[in-house]
């Protein structure tokens, strides 16, 4: 099959650490992050400012990110087989160029059904880079290297969606909320030609133009029957179920008494995605060092531990909570989303699309039934639900640490000899 051969050339001729390109495809990788997260989730922080300006309750206010996130994750499902017929790098940058400009568009939507329309195209636009970008690592970049990317290309999500946050966050108190989606989604288009300017060409894809639709079921197929794969995909949609959910209604608990933050204040609180940063890439460098179902059960662990710590009364333990959840949630998603890429053979980019779809559907789905937790039980029910996901994610954590054990217990040592006159076996 053609997606196998890709995955095969990947193993021969990837990019290594030190070669020529590898700082630009990271840079570029890092700014596709950046831009696609900024402009997604720039409105989780206006929130509170949606709900009473359209008159909505906190509920229906979080669908202007969960319907964007809900029509992104069927999007991807699209991206995967245009981007094998049509190329991963020329997907991605009109994708990002789409989006920054209905994000600038929905900036001055005047009704809230005109407003979710376009976050939905938004969402709809941004299918094309999740997914691709996943694609695009497993086959260009050689294994070697592959964690490090993608602990980069996550850390770039992380920066992204910190600076989204923080920046609406704060140029909506001073210039209102319009102008605070604006000039986000200005920024992200200087982002969007930065990225074509960086990222080279792939050299280990080759188009496949005219596959059937059946075709590209049967691969979907083929991933979910595939050892661990099914479990990365429940991990993805449980881990970002929850961390949506906690960042979604945390504002809404910090605006009202005894807090009463500022939009600014609000917007301060996503600093705690510098963690996230840091995070991904101690992830990807651990995962490729150590077992990476181990990594995935101490970031679960650790994402616990900060939802509990969101209990206490005080706002600085409520905010290092927060920093705890973020570090947990990152580190987590690093190593589900790289671990797809090793795991999956052949078609890579239809085995990252359906990781992202389940990751997605968590962040929509959840996002959005978390808010009647909120309207029924307060704090104390959404962190009850959020907990719900991460005790489930653990199970799945350790049932994945579980099998990689059995599967290297049965594979030569990682010590032995490489093949002549090949690259090393992974």
């Amino acid at each position: 099959m053609r997606g196998q051969a890709n995955g095969a050339a990947a193993e021969m001729t990837g990019i290594s650490p030190g070669a020529p390109g590898y700082r630009r495809v990271t840079l570029a990788l890092f700014l596709a992050g950046l831009a696609t997260f900024s402009l997604l989730y720039c409105v989780q922080p206006l929130l509170p400012l949606l709900a009473a300006g359209f008159h909505v309750s906190p509920a229906s206010s979080s669908l202007a990110l969960s319907l964007s996130t809900g029509v992104l994750a069927l999007a991807i499902l699209n991206a995967a087989p245009l981007s094998e017929a049509f190329g991963r790098r020329g997907l991605m940058a009109v994708s990002m160029l789409l989006a920054a400009l209905l994000n600038v568009a929905s900036a001055w939507a005047g009704s809230w059904p005109l407003l979710l329309l376009l976050r939905a195209a938004e969402g709809l636009a941004l299918g094309g880079v999740p997914a691709v970008a996943m694609a695009y690592v497993a086959e260009e970049i050689h294994p070697d290297g592959l964690g490090l990317v993608m602990g980069l290309y996550v850390g770039g999500t992380a920066f992204g969606g910190m600076i989204g946050r923080v920046a609406t966050g704060c140029l909506a108190e001073f210039a209102g909320w319009h102008w605070a989606l604006a000039i986000v989604g200005l920024a992200d288009l200087l982002a969007a030609a930065g990225f074509v300017v960086l990222l080279p060409p792939s050299r280990n894809f080759r188009p496949g133009r005219g596959l059937s639709a059946g075709h590209h079921a049967r691969l979907w197929l083929g991933h979910l029957r595939a050892p661990g794969l099914l479990g990365l995909f429940a991990t993805g949609f449980l881990a970002m179920g929850a961390f949506v959910t906690l960042y979604n209604y945390a504002a809404f608990r910090l605006v009202a008494p005894p807090y009463r933050l500022s939009q600014t204040g609000i917007g301060l609180i996503f600093v705690c995605y510098l963690f996230g940063i840091v995070a991904s890439w101690a992830a990807g460098r651990l995962a490729d060092r150590l077992r990476r179902g181990l990594v995935m059960v101490g970031g679960v662990l650790v994402s616990i531990a900060g939802v509990l710590l969101t209990l206490a009364a005080p706002l600085g333990l409520i905010i290092a909570g927060i920093a705890l959840i973020t570090i947990g949630f990152f580190v987590t998603h690093a190593v589900a989303s790289g671990w797809v890429g090793r795991l999956a053979r052949g078609a890579k980019g239809h085995a990252a699309s359906l990781y992202l779809l389940a990751y997605y559907i968590g962040s929509s789905v959840a996002g959005s039934l978390g808010g009647w937790f909120w309207i029924a039980h307060g704090w104390d029910g959404v962190a009850g639900f959020t907990l719900a996901l991460l005790a489930l994610a653990l199970a799945v954590a350790w049932l994945l640490l579980a099998g990689e054990k059995t599967r290297a217990a049965g594979e030569p040592s990682a010590r032995s000899p490489r093949p002549s006159g090949g690259a090393a076996s992974h």
